[in-house]
């Protein structure tokens, strides 16, 4: 089955970065496109990033200029780049893929924080 595990999740002060994986499994992974969202308290799961199986990315605006998605193949594994990181930006950060129903992992928790 499809299995998704997400890492490098953490605590960062305002301005830093943070990279965070996605390792997938059960699937032709350079097939699909992935997808990063994101979920903070209090609020609806929102879009992040999504990365086709071209290469290309498309970012929530939010994001655009400080996050930078990408994936490699070979490791079936998808990254997630972010600078220049805002307390805003505070959340669970989970993977996603959809494969006639969508996939998640169990999440990585994101907080930035002085």
């Amino acid at each position: 089955q499809v299995q998704l595990v997400e890492s490098g999740g953490g605590l960062v002060q305002p301005g830093g970065s943070l990279r965070l994986s996605c390792a997938a499994s059960g699937l032709v992974f350079s097939i699909h496109t992935m997808g990063w969202y994101r979920q903070a308290p209090g609020k609806q799961r929102e879009l992040v990033a999504t990365i086709t199986n071209g290469g290309s990315g498309n970012y929530a605006d939010s994001v655009k200029g400080r996050f930078t998605i990408s994936r490699d193949n070979a490791k079936k594994t998808v990254y997630l780049q972010m600078n220049s990181l805002k307390p805003e930006d505070t959340a669970v950060y989970y993977c996603n893929v959809r494969i006639r129903e969508d996939y998640w992992g169990q999440g990585t928790q994101v907080t930035v924080s002085s």
